[in-house]
């Protein structure tokens, strides 16, 4: 398994447009969480980028999931960009 880490930017007044989606996103992330795939994911502070951490067999795979949600298919993420990653500690 590879980790990955995933930047990425929000649209303008994500805070707002997020909400009707919100409950479906922190579930499946849930989901991914349990099954390993997932090790974080959030925003900054400023709610103007995303940053997430996966494990998987491949980058493909992460990008599939990344554009399977529902975020990215509203339009509430704008951009990601996903990177193998090597943890030095």
């Amino acid at each position: 398994m590879t980790r990955f880490v995933l930047w990425g930017r929000y649209c303008d007044n994500a805070l707002e447009k997020r909400v009707p989606f919100r409950e479906r996103h922190l579930n499946r992330l849930a989901t991914l969480k349990k099954q390993g795939t997932l090790i974080t994911l959030g925003p900054t502070k400023c709610s103007s980028y995303v940053f997430g951490i996966f494990e998987s067999e491949s980058l493909q795979l992460v990008r599939e999931l990344l554009e399977d949600d529902v975020y990215w298919k509203e339009g509430i993420w704008t951009s990601l960009e996903v990177y193998p990653w090597v943890q030095a500690f």
